[in-house]
C-alpha cells in the first residue's frame, strides 16, 4: 500500500495503490456499503443506512446516511449521493484519469437534504487495475462548503484510513458475499467510464 497527498487551489488529491484488491471489488463496495461501513473506518464511522438504496446494475442517485466523527471532534450526519459521472462540472473533468469512478456529493446533514439537496462538495474516487492490484486516486473538491488547508488535511487523513482499510477487509468480504446470489441483497454495478466528447459517461450503466 502506498499513499501520496497533492494539494491544489481547488482540491485535495490522494494517490494510492493497494495490493490484493481488484477493480471489481471496489465496484461492488459502492453498492454494498451497509455491509462494511464500520470496517471502512472503525474509529470514526457509525453504521450506515440507505435513504435511497442502489439497485442491482445501477447505484446512480443512491443516497446513504453516513454518521461519523472526524479527528477534529466534529460529528457529522452526512447525506451522501452517488452521482452520474456525466454531471461533473466541466472544470473538474481534468481530475478523472482512471478507468472506474465513483463520484459522490454531500447534499446536506439532515432529512431536509432529501427534499432540498445542495452539493456541499464533491468526492471523486477512481481506480484502475495495476500490477499490484489497483492504483487509484481520491479527490476532494469543496463547493458550497469551501475547504481551506486545515479542512483538506482533516479529510486527507480520514480518507487515507478508509482507502488503506480496503486492502485489509475488502477481498475477504467480497469473497464471503459471493455465495449470496440474490441481487436484492448483494447488488453489483460496473463503474467503468469512457470519454464521450468533452464528458465522461458510464460504459455499462444506462442513464
Amino acid at each position: 500500500m502506498t499513499m501520496n497527498r497533492i494539494e491544489t487551489d481547488d482540491a485535495m488529491r490522494l494517490e494510492w495503490r493497494l495490493e490484493g484488491v481488484t477493480p471489481r471489488m471496489i465496484d461492488w463496495f459502492w453498492s454494498n456499503m451497509e455491509k462494511c461501513m464500520l470496517l471502512w473506518h472503525p474509529s470514526q464511522h457509525e453504521p450506515l443506512e440507505w435513504a435511497k438504496a442502489p439497485v442491482h446494475g445501477n447505484p446512480i442517485n443512491s443516497i446513504h446516511i453516513a454518521p461519523q466523527t472526524w479527528r477534529d471532534g466534529t460529528r457529522q450526519n452526512l447525506y451522501i449521493q452517488l452521482l452520474d459521472v456525466a454531471t461533473i462540472p466541466e472544470q473538474f473533468t481534468k481530475y478523472i484519469t482512471y478507468e472506474h469512478v465513483a463520484m459522490v456529493a454531500c447534499i446536506g446533514m439532515g432529512e431536509e437534504a432529501l427534499k432540498f439537496p445542495e452539493v456541499w462538495g464533491y468526492r471523486i474516487h477512481q481506480w484502475s487495475k495495476d500490477d499490484c492490484g489497483v492504483a487509484g486516486e481520491s479527490v476532494a473538491i469543496g463547493m458550497k462548503k469551501k475547504e481551506d488547508h486545515k479542512a483538506k488535511m482533516v479529510w486527507a487523513a480520514h480518507c487515507e484510513e478508509e482507502i488503506s482499510n480496503w486492502e485489509g477487509f475488502l477481498p475477504t468480504l467480497y469473497k464471503l458475499y459471493k455465495v449470496v446470489t440474490n441481487t436484492d441483497y448483494n447488488p453489483y454495478a460496473d463503474l467503468s467510464v469512457e470519454k464521450a466528447g468533452d464528458k465522461f459517461r458510464y460504459k455499462y450503466i444506462k442513464p
